[in-house]
């Protein structure tokens, strides 16, 4: 049952990093990296195939080794993480809007305090 929970944890993470790629708020390598944790305990053989893929395997081997995020990685979290606040000022009423401001200064103090890969 363990096994099944983390395959399906596994797939709907994947699917959230797909939508990531379309959506700009939603972040993409995070979920990535989340599906090869859960791949990892249901499936060696799909989380051999994300370690490989040419294009998310440099960062979950990153993550996973260093805890180490890319200087482009950080650089997209903190326009996205602008981009919600700008957002949140036009159409959001007080205190809401402080909510990404929140988020951003919490998160991106994080973010940024990780290694480079």
């Amino acid at each position: 049952m363990k096994r099944h929970f983390y395959l399906v944890s596994g797939w709907a993470s994947l699917g959230l990093g797909a939508l990531g790629a379309f959506l700009p708020l939603l972040p993409t390598v995070p979920f990535v990296i989340l599906a090869a944790f859960c791949f990892a305990r249901s499936s060696p053989r799909l989380e051999a195939w994300l370690v490989t893929h040419p294009q998310f395997g440099h960062h979950i081997v990153a993550w996973r080794e260093k805890g180490a995020i890319s200087r482009k990685g950080k650089i997209a979290a903190t326009a996205a993480f602008a981009l919600s606040i700008v957002l949140a000022a036009i159409f959001s009423p007080w205190p809401w809007v402080m909510a990404p401001v929140i988020a951003a200064a919490v998160t991106g103090s994080w973010i940024w305090t990780r290694p480079e890969a």
